[in-house]
């Protein structure tokens, strides 16, 4: 009879738990709906902050090229102060920048293709890059954004797939709107981020070309 009673007051309590809205059947994939959780998306963030946010900030930033350049003589440590450490004081250093110049070279050889710029009265012996993808070496543009924090990010993927979508929205916004066949020999300006690797070239991720 104790069995047949507890069995009885436990259909009741299900039934009063679910005529009272307390039990909600959710469906599979669904989860976040009810907790408010929201499923990380880096191309949605990317996407809601990159026109309004990431560019104005970033050209805001940009320092001129060449007096950088002459500065450097390729040692960029002796000029950090006037770039940005992935990590506080240490990791990456990176840089904004803006020039114009001639493209005398584009090679696609490689996924990880790029332009060669020869920037407006620089004389010096440091090759200037403008990747052009299809992919994109580095994380320099993601880093420069003062309002994306590694601590708002759940981990390390997450943190990575940001800079990718990054890359993503500039190969489609940017580069692939560009006759890459026939910019050599033609004036540009730009506007892109660089992170520190050899002293003798800048590679440098562009957010903003605009041809002559």
């Amino acid at each position: 009879m104790r069995k047949k009673g507890l069995l009885a007051f436990l259909l009741c309590l299900l039934m009063t738990l679910t005529m009272s809205g307390c039990v909600k059947v959710v469906e599979i994939g669904h989860e976040d709906e009810l907790t408010g959780n929201k499923k990380f998306n880096a191309a949605e963030d990317v996407e809601r902050i990159w026109t309004s946010q990431a560019i104005p900030e970033l050209t805001e930033k940009a320092l001129d090229i060449v007096p950088l350049l002459n500065e450097s003589n390729g040692d960029f440590k002796k000029i950090a102060d006037k770039g940005h450490y992935s990590m506080g004081t240490s990791g990456e250093l990176s840089f904004v920048v803006k020039g114009e110049g001639v493209v005398t070279e584009v090679n696609q050889e490689k996924k990880a293709g790029f332009m060669v710029v020869k920037p407006a009265g620089y004389d010096g012996q440091i090759t200037v890059k403008l990747q052009i993808g299809s992919v994109y070496k580095g994380s320099a543009v993601r880093d420069n954004l003062s309002f994306i924090k590694y601590e708002d990010y759940t981990n390390q993927v997450e943190w990575a797939s940001l800079s990718q979508s990054i890359h993503n929205v500039i190969d489609t916004d940017l580069i692939k709107k560009l006759d890459l066949t026939s910019i050599v020999g033609k004036n540009i300006d730009f506007i892109g981020c660089f992170s520190v690797d050899k002293k003798t070239e800048v590679l440098i991720t562009p957010i903003s070309i605009n041809v002559k």
